[in-house]
């Protein structure tokens, strides 16, 4: 009889896969912490999500070049780290000309300008570019700064917001960078750098090494708490946003951290704060006068709130914060209880919510009153300029096959509200995220004088107390922001620009007194589009389009005639009867080449003369075709004559001084002209050609002073050699 095997006890036979398979989970175990020990997963959660290397570029004389970097929700952190060959003296940069100064910009939403400002007044920071800086000055401007050797900047979510960041590196700015020059002046300089941008796996922690809890509210629709006083009979939508957990307890420098997300057009966010209560320890001591503890909250748009940086705070305890008007997109809020002590053994409980609440979708206001449109965005059939539109409202009000609309039918209905109180009445307009370097172009035109009040903003509907930008009359508006420019500012006309706009939802709000007090039968003219180049270059110049150095957006410039410049071509920088003198002056000045010419006709120089000459006529079809008068040949083949017959003349009149043979001199200028025509071909316009033609003049004057000397002294030589044979045959 066969004894079976001891219950318990494994078959032989199934011990050795079993140990493979725990080897190989050791292996596993192993290797996922040596991957981690390896930093490739840092702080808990921290990824790279992307890393740009730009390889080294050469920047001209008012060249510039655009970086865009995208930071998402998730992004922790930003690593810029740019390394360039210049070299600058802070102290000294006021005392060299504006245009010249390299420098670097930063722009959140859209490339940077900073030709529309004066940047030694608002836009430049005369220091070097660092994280404090950095982060205290784009808090709602571009700002620049001096370029310098090295920069480094490692910027978290706790200072900047996530989104769409610009960076523009510029070797001078001013009326002078989009001017058409024949010849660039300045120095040159070269960058490389590298992008890298890191994040967190999940959206339950965030912080620069993804180390903070974040809890998302969670949202329902068709909820109101009875202590908002909210209303839903209005047609709205009312939502509301709660944590997981109902219930959370802080101590002593302890805090939570939530977000929400607003999605389209919101009238008010209000966030409550339910069953305020302090819990207490056994061995607690919290008098009757501690029992009163401010529950703060922070909210940021986009970035991590702190005590220091946030965009709204008060105090929840005993009544809710309300925010008008909030921004589409992530919400963050930091709870924390404050004026508590270190020795207090006990902590605060509180239930925080939200509510979101959101007018029908033709309505806005706090009571849903007034009128809202969604302006349908109509392409224009212009290949050469891409992504050009006009706005129309989508409305059975209007029928408009026209690029504008009239504005009276469209009015908000004012029987509603009181006689003296003032209406509004909404346009939205989307801007597609590629096309964040266009500029949106706003005109009103009446039949009498404009009654209307204008404001914009961007992401949320506009109000008296937010705004980014408004235009009330010609003496108050917002002329003197960065971004914001005036072209027309009469009674009966408005025509003004919003330049380099981001991408995303634009929101212009009409503000109105009571319709009682207009005449009816007055009729204005709204026209609302999205340009690439602003005015059309004031017919100065064209419009250029290029993709920044990552490739992802698509921005314009004008590119001015040589007599203006400025970022519209707006600035007169050589006036007509200038330009007509310095034409005149320019081509005249070619003249002098029949001196030359002259003298050497009369010598019998033949070979100079032809040299001469043809210098001469050359360098005037080139000015003339420079200057926009004339063109005999293609402006390229008229710039390398020019040069290159100019090299060769200088260089002929050493070698016609040098006293060298004529095989000699043949040899000098065959070996000449192919030199010369490489300088004029590669680089014609280099300061460093003139020296490289006088050290070969006189190089050459040098060679013919040597063989001179050498053959003189052969000559002195022979002729005592002789002297002392006639000596010698003499005796």
């Amino acid at each position: 009889m066969v004894r079976s095997p001891i219950s318990g006890c494994p078959d032989p036979n199934t011990r050795l896969p079993f140990l493979f398979f725990t080897l190989y989970c050791v292996v596993l175990i192993l290797l996922l912490l040596g991957c981690l020990s390896n930093g490739h997963v840092r702080g808990g959660s921290a990824v790279t999500l992307s890393s740009f290397t730009y390889a080294k570029t050469a920047l001209g004389p008012y060249d510039w070049r655009s970086i865009r970097v995208d930071l998402p929700p998730w992004f922790s952190s930003v690593d810029i780290s740019i390394e360039t060959d210049v070299d600058i003296d802070l102290g000294r940069i006021r005392k060299s000309p504006e245009s010249s100064w390299p420098i670097i910009c930063f722009r959140e939403g859209s490339p940077p300008l900073p030709d529309v400002y004066n940047i030694s007044d608002s836009g430049l920071v005369l220091e070097y570019a660092s994280n404090r800086s950095f982060v205290q000055d784009l808090q709602l401007v571009e700002k620049c700064y001096p370029m310098q050797k090295t920069i480094y900047l490692r910027l978290t979510n706790e200072q900047i917001p996530s989104g769409e960041w610009f960076i523009g590196l510029f070797n001078g700015a001013g009326p002078m960078r989009t001017q058409s020059k024949m010849i660039n002046r300045g120095s040159a300089y070269s960058f490389r750098g590298n992008i890298t941008v890191e994040g967190c796996t999940t959206s339950a922690v965030s912080g620069q090494f993804c180390n903070q809890s974040v809890t998302p509210l969670l949202c329902k629709d068709g909820y109101t708490l009875p202590e908002t006083g909210l209303k839903t009979n209005l047609g709205g939508n009312v939502i509301s946003c709660q944590g997981a957990d109902e219930v959370s307890c802080r101590g002593y420098g302890e805090f939570d951290v939530y977000y929400f997300d607003v999605f389209g057009i919101t009238e008010r966010v209000i966030l409550t704060a339910s069953n305020v209560r302090l819990k207490q320890s056994h061995f607690s001591n919290v008098t009757e006068k501690d029992n009163r503890i401010p529950l703060m909250v922070y909210l940021r748009f986009r970035a991590m709130p702190l005590t220091t940086m946030h965009d709204y705070s008060g105090d929840i305890t005993d009544a809710p914060l309300v925010i008008l008007s909030p921004k589409i997109g992530r919400w963050y809020v930091t709870v924390q209880p404050l004026n508590m002590s270190e020795t207090v053994n006990a902590s605060i409980c509180y239930s925080l919510r939200t509510e979101i609440l959101q007018c029908p979708v033709n309505k806005a206001g706090l009571t849903c009153t007034w009128e809202r449109y969604m302006l349908q965005a109509v392409l224009r059939k212009n290949p050469s300029v891409p992504f050009e539109s006009h706005y129309l409202p989508i409305s059975e009000k209007i029928s408009s096959d026209s690029d504008n609309f009239p504005l009276e039918p469209l009015l908000t209905n004012t029987s509603t509200v009181g006689k003296n109180e003032s209406v509004w009445t909404f346009f939205l307009v989307d801007i597609p995220f590629g096309a964040a370097g266009g500029n949106i172009h706003i005109s009103l035109t009446s039949d009498s004088n404009i009654g209307y009040e204008l404001y914009a903003k961007y992401g949320g509907l506009p109000s008296l107390d937010s705004w980014d930008y408004f235009y009330t009359n010609s003496t108050s508006n917002s002329n003197g922001s960065m971004f914001f420019k005036i072209y027309d500012a009469s009674d009966k006309r408005v025509a003004f620009y919003i330049l380099y706009v981001k991408g995303g939802t634009w929101s212009f709000g009409l503000r109105h007194p009571n319709m009682n007090n207009l005449k009816l039968v007055d009729q204005t003219i709204m026209s609302i589009s999205l340009e690439r180049c602003p005015k059309k270059c004031a017919s100065h110049g064209t419009c250029q389009s290029l993709m920044d150095v990552s490739g992802l957006t698509l921005y314009s410039y004008c590119s001015c005639d040589r007599n203006h410049g400025g970022f519209d071509c707006s600035i007169e920088l050589v006036s007509q009867v200038g330009h007509v003198w310095q034409s005149v002056s320019l081509i005249a000045s070619n003249a002098a080449a029949l001196l030359p010419a002259y003298w050497s006709l009369r010598h019998k120089a033949f070979a100079e003369w032809v040299l001469f000459t043809s210098s001469g006529i050359s360098s005037g079809l080139y000015h003339a075709c420079d200057v926009g008068t004339w063109c005999a040949l293609t402006f390229h083949v008229l710039q390398f004559m020019d040069f290159w017959l100019s090299f060769m003349a200088v260089v002929s009149t050493f070698v016609y001084l040098a006293t060298i043979s004529e095989i000699s001199k043949r040899t000098i200028h065959t070996i000449v002209a192919i030199l010369t025509a490489l300088m004029a071909e590669t680089g014609p316009t280099r300061s460093s050609n003139i020296i490289i033609v006088v050290a070969i003049g006189a190089a050459v004057l040098l060679i013919g002073f040597l063989i001179e000397l050498s053959t003189r002294r052969r000559m002195l030589s022979l002729s005592s050699s002789t002297h002392v044979c006639l000596n010698l045959i003499y005796r």
